[in-house]
């Protein structure tokens, strides 16, 4: 299974209905969050998300609605008896952020935490793990900060046994075949990998755009993703107030969705001035209409 599971939707200020960013991102048997604002770890509980699938955390820059919900969660992962390693990809300066937390609570956390430093400016593979790639990229915001672009992707090839026996060769050589190899026959004749294998497939891509402005420049970061999740803090009428704040409106996400011929756009990080969201969609769809609001609670299959 490749989904998005959306644990929170606001910026900056909870509501009582809504809470800051996170998601979780399944990837078969492994688990990713993207973001971890405040009471991230409630929304798991809520919504019955496993924490002892999770293997990485990335955070997408240091405002507190991002990661204020971090320490909160990694307290409680120890204290349930968490020994497997957890890695956490995020901008250098949360590693001392969160050693201080630590420090001064006196806690030793039961499992190894290993920290991936995200360089301001930097785009490209952060993290790959069996069918699983993630790249990150630089958005425009007031601080550093980064988007992620996930891709689960089978690499073996796909086996055609009656080709692979019409060869002759032995079941023992087959795992070699999905990683590519030839087959070199007892005569010296070599039997080519792709008269005996498939190509496992195009994979599927999910890009997770934080917080940022209206930006072509991320186009190619975009370009033929599966599913998008762009922010929408504002209606386009304040489109003037999310410039100022480094934020974008319904319409500009919807139009670099449609630029990037992305097949799904999901928004999200809305302001908590608004208390109805059926209009985002309104101003949404009619620029770019297989759009959704990133509902809490609902997956959506990548």
């Amino acid at each position: 299974m490749f989904g998005v599971t959306i644990l929170g939707n606001n910026s900056a200020i909870p509501t009582l209905d809504r809470h800051p960013t996170a998601q979780i991102v399944t990837c078969n048997d492994q688990l990713l969050l993207i973001d971890c604002g405040e009471g991230t770890q409630l929304q798991f509980a809520k919504y019955g998300i496993r924490r002892s699938k999770l293997r990485y955390i990335f955070i997408s820059h240091l405002h507190g609605d991002h990661y204020f919900g971090l320490i909160g969660l990694l307290n409680t992962l120890s204290l349930m008896g968490r020994t497997e390693p957890l890695s956490i990809f995020a901008p250098p300066e949360l590693e001392q952020i969160i050693q201080i937390q630590l420090d001064c609570a006196g806690t030793i956390l039961k499992f190894e935490l290993t920290f991936v430093p995200l360089m301001p400016e930097y785009s490209g593979v952060i993290l790959e793990d069996k069918d699983l790639e993630v790249r990150c990229f630089p958005t425009q915001h007031r601080i550093s900060c980064f988007g992620f672009s996930v891709l689960l992707q089978k690499r073996k090839r796909k086996l055609l046994p009656d080709q692979a026996k019409a060869y002759e060769i032995p079941a023992a050589y087959y795992g070699k075949l999905q990683e590519g190899a030839d087959y070199v026959r007892k005569d010296g004749s070599i039997v080519k990998n792709d008269w005996v294998t498939m190509s496992p497939g195009k994979g599927k891509r999910y890009v997770y755009c934080a917080d940022t402005l209206y930006d072509e420049n991320l186009l190619p970061y975009l370009k033929d993703a599966d599913l998008m999740y762009h922010e929408t803090t504002y209606l386009h009428e304040l489109a003037d107030r999310a410039a100022e704040r480094f934020h974008s409106t319904t319409v500009q996400a919807a139009t670099l969705a449609a630029t990037a011929h992305v097949k799904r756009l999901l928004i999200g990080h809305f302001s908590s001035k608004y208390k109805e969201l059926d209009q985002f969609l309104e101003e949404s769809r009619p620029v770019f209409p297989n759009t959704d609001i990133a509902a809490e609670g609902t997956t959506f299959i990548v």
